[in-house]
């Protein structure tokens, strides 16, 4: 049987603060789980009592049957964590640093030292590994903290903002590495950058004032938008946006027409679950449209984010 997280009942209170409030959810084997939310939804705050960092107010984290807080060894043997900012100790070296976490993880001579090399490949530390650790920029402390993190091979990663502080092309390889390591690990990663779950995340998890308010895949959740199958249309100019606006409107398949913000363009919105794509494309090749960019949307979950989170924008969960 495959790896399980079992989160049933979390409580965390900060005085008359409820941080985290009854959440429950399950993670198995070969799932990414993106957990999403605002700052100061929890998410923080669940991971460190996922962890066992943080003894929680009620409820109980299993680790593959082992109860993070009655049996923490066994629990924690499993579990590969990197906190937010990624603490270290500053006058070590990465490869100081991760030996003697190696060495803590039960990882020692040579078997130690091969993990070692290995981790810091795999994480690309290899400039920098005799620097001390407070000479790092941001994005090579968080290669440490990753690595410190993987360097065990735990059956469970639990990663808090992992990409924060990496360039573009770190950013490229941290989820190339966390899409590898997939099949065979659970993966939760909290996060607040929508990029991310669409990145490596095949479910996700949106968190609000310490509740949880959705749980589905990042598709179903985009399915919620309003954007959901909606065609926009960027055009050449500006000079028949009013005319295609007008005759895109009398279609039968659209409820509605909006022009968007960016230059030239409009979005054309389904009537109930009606497929535009075509009947957008054959009345552009007809009329002869002068076309730059037809995009048949899929949704858009920084809105459902944001309706979910805020209960802006109601339209989007119809």
């Amino acid at each position: 049987m495959g790896t399980t997280v079992d989160i049933m009942h979390l409580r965390r209170e900060f005085g008359p603060i409820v941080a985290v409030d009854d959440v429950s959810f399950s993670v198995t084997q070969g799932e990414v789980l993106g957990f999403l939310g605002p700052n100061g939804a929890g998410k923080s705050t669940t991971m460190k009592m996922i962890t066992g960092f943080l003894t929680p107010s009620g409820g109980t984290v299993t680790i593959n049957g082992y109860d993070i807080q009655q049996q923490p060894l066994e629990a924690k043997r499993r579990i590969g964590y990197l906190p937010e900012g990624a603490p270290a100790y500053q006058d070590m070296t990465p490869i100081g640093f991760l030996g003697f976490v190696a060495e803590m993880r039960g990882l020692s001579g040579e078997a130690g030292r091969r993990r070692v090399n290995e981790t810091i490949q795999t994480v690309n530390l290899g400039s920098v590994i005799d620097q001390p650790i407070e000479t790092l920029s941001k994005g090579f402390k968080r290669r440490v903290g990753l690595a410190q993190a993987i360097i065990h091979d735990p059956q469970v990663l639990i990663l808090d903002e992992p990409t924060d502080g990496l360039d573009p092309n770190q950013k490229h390889e941290v989820r190339s590495l966390i899409r590898d390591m997939a099949p065979d690990k659970i993966i939760v990663i909290s996060t607040h950058i929508l990029e991310e779950v669409h990145a490596v995340c095949n479910r996700a998890i949106i968190i609000a004032q310490g509740r949880i308010l959705a749980d589905d895949t990042p598709a179903a959740l985009e399915a919620r938008s309003r954007y959901h199958n909606a065609v926009t249309v960027r055009l050449a100019d500006d000079a028949t946006l009013e005319h295609i606006r007008t005759k895109l409107a009398a279609l039968p398949q659209v409820r509605k027409v909006e022009l968007n913000g960016r230059e030239h363009s409009l979005t054309a919105f389904p009537r109930g679950s009606a497929q535009l794509l075509t009947a957008v494309s054959e009345m552009a090749a007809r009329d002869g449209w002068s076309i730059e960019e037809l995009q048949l949307e899929s949704g858009r979950l920084d809105e459902v984010f944001r309706s979910i989170t805020t209960g802006e924008s109601g339209e989007a969960l119809s």
